[in-house]
């Protein structure tokens, strides 16, 4: 199973960019993005459940916009109103689980596949 993480690039502040996460091998019920900044730990952003339940850390609540495809293997995250502090690479993860507990999600050690990363860039 392999995660291809595409889609970042270089954006001014207020810009948009649409992150795309491929997997190969099979459908996943849970699929997420982490970000790590120069200097920082890899933190949360967004994840997708199984049935439609998303869930976002509050730094990008009604900017960001997880999604997946009907075929469960692919997951986008739609980035508008971007800041220099979204400034990160950007992670894919997926797992075939799903679960109940949405505090689960938060955490890198609900996912079993890890893309390469991809840059995202903000300037101001």
């Amino acid at each position: 199973v392999q995660l291809q993480a595409s889609g970042g690039g270089l954006v001014q502040a207020g810009g948009s960019l649409r992150l795309s996460c491929a997997a190969s091998g099979r459908a996943f019920g849970s699929m997420g993005w982490f970000r790590q900044a120069p200097g920082k730990e890899r933190e949360f952003v967004a994840a997708f459940r199984s049935g439609g339940t998303t869930y976002y850390t509050d730094s990008v609540k009604g900017r960001f916009t997880i999604s997946r495809d009907n075929a469960k293997t692919t997951a986008y995250l739609q980035m508008n109103s971007l800041k220099p502090e979204d400034t990160a690479v950007y992670y894919c993860a997926a797992s075939p689980k799903v679960y109940p507990a949405r505090s689960r999600y938060y955490s890198e050690a609900a996912y079993d596949y890890w893309g390469q990363g991809t840059q995202v860039t903000v300037s101001s």
